[in-house]
């Protein structure tokens, strides 16, 4: 990895802070494994899913996977907006749920499809992949019973979007979960 690309990385940096504070009483009882997910093919993605799977499915692991959701603006060089769904934090917020529904869903092609149509700049658009590769990969596992369920809690933007020289940011919480 270059040192361009290293500085902008800024996933796992989110994150660590929050894990120290809510874990410091367990500090020696658990090992962060960071893997820094670049730029892959579909096929790719569903490699690497089939090497996490196993250990998505083990109940002592937790994965965190990060990503924004849609970067709009011409600051973002992304600027796609349908008049037919409102204004454009309107249009945002479509676009992003769309893509939420998909990921609910645990359909990794259908992500993709999702992906090459509106080309939403979901900067963690492979992690999420890969996440949907291990995911169906264990669901067509036949020794794998376990039902997985992803929802997203909570939907923001970090500015409401009301002309063409505004951007914005959205984020979304969701959680895997299996029964």
């Amino acid at each position: 990895m270059n040192l361009d690309v290293d500085e902008d990385e800024h996933s796992i940096e989110m994150h660590l802070p929050f894990i120290a504070k809510i874990m410091e009483d367990y500090k020696d009882q658990f090992t962060i494994v960071p893997v820094l997910v670049g730029s892959l093919s579909p096929e790719r993605e569903a490699a690497y899913g089939r090497i996490f799977a196993r250990y998505l499915a083990e109940p002592q692991n937790l994965f965190v996977i990060s990503s924004d959701f849609c970067h709009w603006g011409q600051r973002f060089r992304y600027t796609y907006y349908d008049r037919n769904w409102g204004d454009i934090y309107q249009s945002i917020t479509r676009l992003d749920r769309m893509a939420m529904d998909i990921i609910e869903t645990l359909n990794p092609a259908a992500f993709t499809d999702y992906l090459k149509r509106y080309a939403n700049t979901i900067c963690g658009r492979h992690p999420i992949g890969v996440l949907l590769q291990a995911a169906s990969c264990l669901q067509r596992a036949d020794m794998y019973s376990q039902r997985m369920t992803l929802k997203f809690l909570k939907y923001a933007q970090s500015s409401q979007c009301e002309n063409m020289n505004d951007s914005s940011v959205s984020y979304a919480a969701g959680v895997l979960t299996f029964e």
